[in-house]
């Protein structure tokens, strides 16, 4: 259902930004043609009619120059208005300084984009002082002021202090390092792969990367190299001063809200013109070893793409969403309505095939139970309360995906509601893979976090699995968690879907409709091009 490499090792879009042009999505990818590891990295580049089913062109970049020598690493594409595109990537040189760069298409007539030609006069930008040479990457899609200049930032650190650096330029050549940061919060490490862009606060659509007004909220995005894990935050961008402020404090970019809750890192977004909406794409990688890789030949894959928009409701959260294309794989459905499951109970789910799946589900909880439930200090926390398998009064419940019929092996999605001393109700969003596998040399971590769930809402759910990824949606994609696990015994037709109710002092009503899926193409495209 994703995009995979046609060998290898796909390092990850990691901030290489997608686009569409004249009718195609256009995708690069870090890409390593050489083996499964990092090392000798170049853009991969393939090519998509619906952001699903991919066509593998011709390599887009090589390291074939001295300004990078060490690789072709991260970039970001901006299409100015006369619809001609620009292309600033970071470039490592023979002796590991990282520097700016800037490409362009050979030919802008051609829709495939095949050929790209890098600026003679490259690097156009290099490590300013106070900058290490090592700590000065991932420049941003360019955002037109009010000057009508071009406006970028990079991401480094100073000590530890994570950064957003911001520049100007009118040709993408020349550029203006501006006072000040577009932002930074202290101990946060490195920001890599730093993304900036508006979403609305009253409409249902994306917004091109430039749009600003009183209607607009900003974010900033940063994957943190000390965690490897993507963080954002909701704040205003002032223009004239070159800042933007998040609306809270207390969850600025890398100590509050993350993208993704689970194995998830280097996303990136773009404005599709084709769609008026905002989409996201991030790196999953592996969480095997590195021998288990090298076996199987390849590395790491895409996430399904995912749409953006600004939660209206707690006006601090994103929401994300599977691109409506991925429903075109869809095939035949099985609906269950209204099934209870008593505490301590697990309830077989009769699909078929349960390898890949869509899955959509409502869970309401006995409202009795919550008003009775004893209050607690004990804080909860996904990763350290035990897992699935460890009952609380009102949790965990949710849906065992590949499963084996044993239930031997078995992924665990579910909520889990902790009820403190004063009464109050905190929602948690969880996914468990310690028994995931029996594969020992795999990563088993349990991935969650508090989720919000407002008065009045049910709790909704929605996961799609595709053989070893999981990738589950919380509240309409207020909260996300992305898992790679590995089934030796639930796969193909072994695998199986399964509701569960641990909680110790409630039922559970489940609502759901399952899909099984097609598997998406991704193939090399044809030597005539006539595809």
């Amino acid at each position: 259902m994703r995009f995979l490499s046609t060998s290898s090792y796909i390092i990850d879009n990691y901030c290489l930004s997608p686009l569409f042009y004249k009718g195609w999505y256009h995708f690069f990818y870090q890409y390593n043609p050489n083996a499964v590891v990092w090392g000798d990295i170049v853009w991969g580049h393939a090519v998509s009619k619906d952001l699903i089913h991919w066509l593998h062109l011709p390599l887009a970049m090589v390291a074939d120059q001295w300004y990078d020598k060490n690789g072709v690493w991260t970039g970001s594409a901006t299409i100015l208005h006369d619809g001609r595109i620009v292309m600033l990537y970071t470039g490592s040189t023979a002796e590991g300084v990282q520097v700016q760069n800037l490409a362009y298409p050979a030919d802008h007539s051609d829709p495939l984009l095949t050929h790209w030609v890098k600026y003679p006069g490259n690097p156009v930008l290099v490590p300013p002082p106070g900058i290490d040479n090592q700590d000065f990457r991932d420049p941003t899609t360019a955002w037109l002021t009010s000057e009508g200049k071009w406006r970028i930032s990079i991401g480094s650190k100073i000590n530890n202090t994570g950064v957003a650096l911001i520049y100007d330029t009118k040709d993408f050549i020349n550029y203006e390092k501006l006072d000040g940061l577009l932002h930074a919060v202290p101990s946060t490490g490195m920001w890599e792969c730093v993304d900036f862009f508006p979403v609305s606060k009253t409409e249902e659509n994306g917004l091109e990367t430039s749009i600003n007004g009183p209607r607009v909220k900003h974010v900033i995005k940063v994957s943190l190299d000390d965690d490897r894990h993507d963080y954002y935050a909701i704040g205003t961008y002032h223009e004239k001063n070159s800042t933007w402020i998040p609306d809270q404090l207390e969850i600025d970019v890398g100590i509050g809200i993350r993208y993704d809750y689970g194995i998830y890192y280097a996303a990136k977004t773009f404005y599709d013109q084709n769609k008026n909406r905002r989409v996201s794409w991030g790196w999953i990688g592996e969480s095997d070893s590195e021998a288990a890789d090298m076996q199987k030949g390849w590395a790491s894959v895409q996430s399904i793409p995912r749409t953006i928009l600004f939660d209206k409701k707690t006006g601090t959260n994103l929401l994300q969403w599977p691109v409506e294309e991925i429903e075109s794989l869809r095939l035949k459905s099985n609906q269950f309505n209204q099934v209870t499951v008593q505490g301590g109970s697990v309830v077989p789910l009769d699909v078929g095939s349960a390898t890949q799946l869509d899955i959509i589900a409502k869970f309401e909880i006995d409202k009795e139970a919550l008003e009775k439930a004893t209050g607690s200090n004990v804080t909860f926390s996904c990763g350290t309360s035990g897992g699935a398998a460890e009952r609380g009064a009102l949790g965990p419940f949710g849906l065992l995906v590949l499963a084996d019929e044993s239930l031997r092996e078995q992924t665990p999605v579910y909520f889990y509601i902790a009820k403190g001393s004063d009464g109050n109700l905190k929602t948690f969003f969880c996914n468990d893979q310690s028994r995931s596998s029996a594969a020992s040399d795999v990563d088993k971590q349990i991935y969650g976090s508090f989720v919000p769930v407002l008065k009045g809402e049910n709790l909704s759910l929605r996961i799609l699995v595709d053989h070893s990824i999981i990738e589950s949606f919380a509240q309409g994609g207020r909260s996300v968690i992305t898992s790679r696990v590995y089934p030796t015994k639930a796969i193909y037709g072994s695998a199986k879907v399964f509701l569960f109710n641990n909680a110790t002092e409630a039922s559970i009503t489940a609502s759901l409709k399952i899909w099984q899926m097609n598997p998406a193409f991704v193939q090399p495209y044809p030597n005539d091009k006539k595809f």
